[in-house]
């Protein structure tokens, strides 16, 4: 698939399937706290996103199973929810969501502490929420691809945490996954050039210890290598001649 470039009248629906993205994580933020289940906020999280016309991006896509992937700990993403997976103080856990509004896609990710987490697992929070705003600060029409992926790995390994080179970010509009990809490490080559109209999913995924994961044997679940806590954070940006725009940010 090549890199689309999209139209006033697709960026309008794109900005408002961001804008309820927006508003699903910020009402399952509300409900993350010890003793609730992976399952229930999956439940939820489908509720919110079809009480607002959308359809989930993620069930059924390629086979998983839910419409919230709920990753805790050393989950790094595609978590599966289920009633078992209780939620305890002192976790971390990420929430990946995606919504369909009008046949136009938004993907985000949020990661969030559950009661009273360490001092570290904060820290491993924060700097990977930051590492994507640095990697967008600069971007504009006519800059090259790999000058996010190479801020976004520059910022997060001084802080000696592994970036998932094994996952990445993507572009983004009528199908969920599109080109091109857009990696979270540092990378040789230069990358495309940027153009406005392009939308991309940029989703830093950093894990405290190695950057290596693995694959459980559900097929989905992504864990780190070493067993170390990760963290994801993930907007869906229109980039423009000026700079860019966060379209599933409500600010």
């Amino acid at each position: 698939m090549s890199v689309t470039i999209k139209a006033s009248r697709e960026l309008e629906l794109m900005r408002e399937a961001g804008r309820i993205l927006a508003l699903v994580h910020e009402d399952l933020a509300k409900m993350i706290k010890p003793g609730i289940s992976t399952y229930e906020i999956d439940k939820e999280g489908e509720r919110l996103i079809r009480s607002y016309g959308c359809i989930p991006s993620f069930l059924n896509y390629q086979g998983y199973p839910a419409s919230i992937c709920v990753s805790v700990n050393e989950e790094v993403v595609h978590g599966i929810p289920s009633p078992k997976r209780i939620l305890k103080d002192g976790d971390i856990v990420s929430l990946d969501a995606g919504v369909i509004y009008n046949g136009y896609h938004s993907d985000a990710a949020r990661t969030h502490a559950v009661g009273n987490i360490r001092p570290e697992a904060a820290k491993l929070i924060e700097v990977t929420k930051q590492s994507f705003f640095e990697g967008i600060k600069n971007i504009k029409a006519g800059c090259h691809l790999h000058e996010i992926s190479n801020t976004i790995a520059a910022y997060a390994e001084k802080f000696g945490y592994g970036v998932v080179t094994e996952l990445c970010g993507h572009g983004i509009g009528t199908h969920l996954h599109e080109d091109p990809s857009v990696p979270n490490n540092t990378q040789k080559s230069r990358g495309i050039r940027l153009q406005a109209g392009m939308t991309l999913a940029i989703e830093p995924m950093i894990n405290m210890g190695t950057h290596k994961v693995c694959w459980l044997d559900d097929g989905w679940t992504v864990v780190t290598y070493d067993g170390s806590l990760s963290a994801h954070y993930e907007n869906t940006v229109l980039i423009t001649d000026e700079g860019c725009e966060i379209l599933s940010l409500n600010m």
